[in-house]
């Protein structure tokens, strides 16, 4: 059995080190507005991975990969607040600590984020049951287990990424660059959610 959990934080850690929304989002955020709005993000998204782990144990990850019409919803919810996080990105590179979002709000917006991710419903239902064990103590247990496993792989990774990005904020997003950097990371931020549309299609 440990060496199964090894595997799946293994797999776990390759998934998140592969570049995506969250991981373009956080960077974004903490290059902008620092650390703590960074941090504030990261917590909303291990909420948001937990809450759609918990919904996959439940069934309902499985109802939503059998039904194409509210996946689709998802995929176009998703990818539409992502815009709009772009959009405010953009417009908020003309206001300085006006266009801020603080860490309320960045905290929701992460959780919204992650809960109409469709990719995360699917790594649910298609990768964690590979590393089941039958015979061994009850799959929902096990479920919950691989569940707790993923969301501390993330939150690690994503905690990673908000250090290194307000690491560089000094260096960045000061002076008069500031405006330009802004608005480069929003317009990246924008790419990123015209990849997540295309690469969730079906």
């Amino acid at each position: 059995m440990k060496t199964q959990l090894l595997e799946f934080a293994l797999t776990s850690l390759i998934i998140e080190l592969t570049p995506g929304p969250n991981m373009a989002w956080l960077a974004a955020l903490s290059l902008a507005e620092g650390r703590r709005a960074g941090f504030a993000a990261v917590a909303g998204v291990s909420l948001g991975l937990a809450g759609v782990g918990i919904a996959a144990v439940f069934g309902l990850a499985a109802v939503l990969d059998g039904n194409r019409v509210l996946y689709d919803i998802l995929r176009y919810a998703g990818a539409g607040f992502l815009l709009y996080l772009a959009w405010e990105g953009w417009q908020g590179a003309d206001g300085g600590e006006n266009g801020k979002m603080g860490r309320g709000a960045a905290f929701r917006r992460a959780l919204a984020q992650n809960l109409l991710n469709p990719k995360a419903a699917l790594f649910y239902i298609a990768v964690l049951p590979l590393f089941l064990k039958p015979g061994g103590q009850g799959v929902m247990a096990q479920t919950m287990v691989l569940v707790a496993i993923y969301v501390a792989v993330a939150t690690a990774v994503h905690a990673g990424i908000v250090l290194f990005a307000a690491g560089l904020r000094p260096y960045l997003v000061a002076g008069p660059h500031e405006k330009l950097v802004r608005r480069l990371l929003a317009f990246s931020l924008a790419l990123v959610a015209i990849w997540f549309f295309w690469s969730t299609r079906r």
